[in-house]
């Protein structure tokens, strides 16, 4: 079968080649939005679009945004006048680029109601999408985010460390709305007690620069503002001892970067977004904290990294127990082969429909 899961590549993110990997393996083809409308055989041979991001706009400048907005637009009509099922998996609450969340709302709107199919990865997502429209609501459909074991290597146990200094990481991209300036601010005040690496990307260079000031005067932060590399990205993971991940609450709702940490036996500290909350009991595997504006998350953001250095320096193999857990819990609830085969069903279920 032919099909559209857009991004069909994505080298800075294994989440698209985990799924990608999975229905190649049932048969699909699958094909890039780009090339939708490239001759009118292809187009037709189309059975059905699956999108990801696609509310997310080029924010580099205004007319940018605004040249990104209308073409999303106009290829979001033709699939919805073609008549061809659209599914759409929801992976944040709102935008998190401000200056283009106007843009990516109307966008959305079009999204929830054109949409056959809204994969969600979270429960919270659920319940948000019912407080918008229940119509909307009833088109949501539960799959775990994949886990990513064995993705980049065998685990490979930590040496315990003689050192007590708690080693955080933070990994992703690095841009505002991950609140690293807090974080830079709140691990300073650790002094040598507490080692942060930071690493990701720097899309925008007047950001990375403020950064890496602020993290240069820290003196017990380092920063790695480049693409980081699998083998490098793994080899980082293994040496935190927690992997800690400050997001906004407005707009995040999943973490492929906590499964990703939970996938290679490690825990996180962490807003309760959607990706923690789903843990049920094994909230208390990692450090959760909520907030309701910028002070009281430096306060709790402060209080969970105390309660990880404690914990370290008390006893150092609870980190890793915690890490186990987690591990054994995605194993099992976000095994991969699964989601391969609830999205099988989703897609010929809408296709025999049509």
């Amino acid at each position: 079968m032919d099909i559209i899961f857009n991004p069909p590549v994505n080298n800075e993110n294994q989440y698209i080649r985990l799924i990608v990997d999975e229905l190649n393996a049932k048969g699909y083809r699958i094909h890039a939005l780009d090339n939708f409308f490239s001759s009118f055989r292809h187009f037709k041979s189309i059975r059905l679009v699956h999108l990801n991001w696609f509310e997310n706009i080029d924010d580099s400048n205004f007319f940018a945004a605004l040249k990104s907005f209308f073409r999303k637009m106009v290829v979001l009509t033709a699939i919805r006048l073609s008549g061809k099922p659209l599914i759409w998996t929801m992976h944040n609450r709102t935008s998190h680029e401000k200056e283009t969340a106007f843009f990516s709302r109307i966008l959305v709107y079009f999204l929830l109601r054109w949409t056959r199919r809204i994969i969600i990865h979270t429960h919270q997502s659920e319940h948000m999408l019912a407080t918008i429209d229940s119509k909307v609501a009833r088109k949501a459909v539960y799959i775990p985010h994949p886990n990513f074991i064995g993705v980049y290597g065998d685990i490979i146990s930590s040496v315990m460390r003689a050192a007590p200094q708690l080693q955080l990481l933070f990994m992703g991209m690095v841009k505002p709305y991950k609140n690293l300036e807090m974080l830079i601010g709140v691990v300073q005040q650790f002094h040598d007690n507490v080692q942060l690496v930071i690493a990701g990307r720097a899309t925008d260079p007047v950001y990375r620069k403020q950064v890496a000031k602020q993290a240069a005067s820290a003196g017990n932060v380092e920063l790695r503002p480049y693409f980081i590399p699998d083998e490098e990205l793994a080899g980082l993971i293994r040496k935190a001892d927690v992997l800690v991940l400050p997001y906004d609450l407005t707009s995040s709702l999943n973490s492929g970067t906590a499964i990703l940490a939970f996938s290679l036996k490690k825990t996180v500290i962490c807003p309760e977004i959607g990706t923690i909350t789903d843990l049920g009991m094994l909230q208390d595997r990692v450090f959760h904290y909520r907030y309701g504006n910028a002070a009281e998350h430096r306060e709790a953001l402060t209080n969970q990294i105390a309660g990880a250095l404690l914990l370290k320096q008390e006893n150092p193999l609870k980190l890793q127990e915690m890490g186990t857990r987690l591990y054994d819990h995605v194993e099992k609830v976000h095994d991969r082969r699964s989601v391969g085969i609830q999205l099988d069903h989703i897609y010929r279920a809408l296709v025999e429909k049509k």
